[in-house]
């Protein structure tokens, strides 16, 4: 379930104004909003990380590893590339790309370096064949194959969408207008507090109010000691 933008500015108005560190404006809550749902969605991969280095016991419920993958869960995506000659172009909006395999046949291409596929294919053995296909990326997002194919699958992690708090101008004020490209934030519903504080911690910066930074990074730990116990 997507977390409601306006309930998200609306509460960052509510705190910005109890510790009256003045207002934000619609813009700079977009241009934060954005910011800080891509600091949260990218810390789940250091997480992750983390947790796999230091597995340990732990309930179905209480798995570090399950809940990150929960998160992430929603960011999954698989497409079908058209390929031109033996170049395609990835996914719009990639983070991660995953595995890349044909689509009819399901055999998974290895991925390699251009200096890797030159050096196998010194060899009529070990150079890449239908059987055992390969690919490099030649750009973030174009991909290579080897040899040449019309199409290609993959899985991958997408970045969430730019959200964006929409409104209209009322008596100088702006009101919020749902029906007007409205764009949600797409992180997990348990990710609503957070990212109160992390815009309010930004906005600290941006409208030259550090207090309003501090006393948003003082909930945000204070937050984050209280779910680890």
């Amino acid at each position: 379930m997507a977390i409601s933008i306006d309930d998200v500015y609306q509460k960052v108005l509510v705190l910005a104004n109890k510790e009256q560190r003045g207002y934000i404006t619609p813009q700079e809550f977009n241009l934060l909003a954005d910011q800080a749902q891509m600091e949260i969605f990218e810390q789940y991969f250091y997480d992750q990380n983390q947790a796999d280095r230091n597995l340990k016991n732990s309930t179905e419920f209480s798995n570090v590893d399950e809940m990150l993958d929960e998160k992430i869960s929603i960011f999954k995506e698989i497409s079908t590339i058209a390929m031109t000659g033996a170049k395609g172009v990835l996914p719009t909006r990639l983070y991660r790309l995953g595995m890349v395999y044909h689509p009819n046949q399901g055999i998974e291409l290895e991925q390699l370096t251009e200096e890797e596929v030159l050096y196998l294919n010194l060899s009529p053995l070990a150079k890449p064949s239908s059987s055992f296909p390969a690919y490099v990326r030649v750009e973030f997002d174009v991909i290579r194959t080897y040899p040449a194919v019309s199409a290609v699958s993959c899985n991958y992690i997408r970045k969430p969408k730019t959200p964006e708090w929409t409104y209209v101008v009322v008596n100088e004020k702006a009101l919020y207008n749902p029906n007007v490209n409205t764009v949600n934030f797409e992180l997990h519903a348990s990710e609503e507090t957070e990212l109160v504080y992390k815009i309010l911690s930004l906005a600290g910066i941006v409208i030259a109010k550090p207090g309003l930074g501090t006393y948003a990074d003082q909930q945000s730990t204070a937050q984050k000691t209280q779910e680890k116990q």
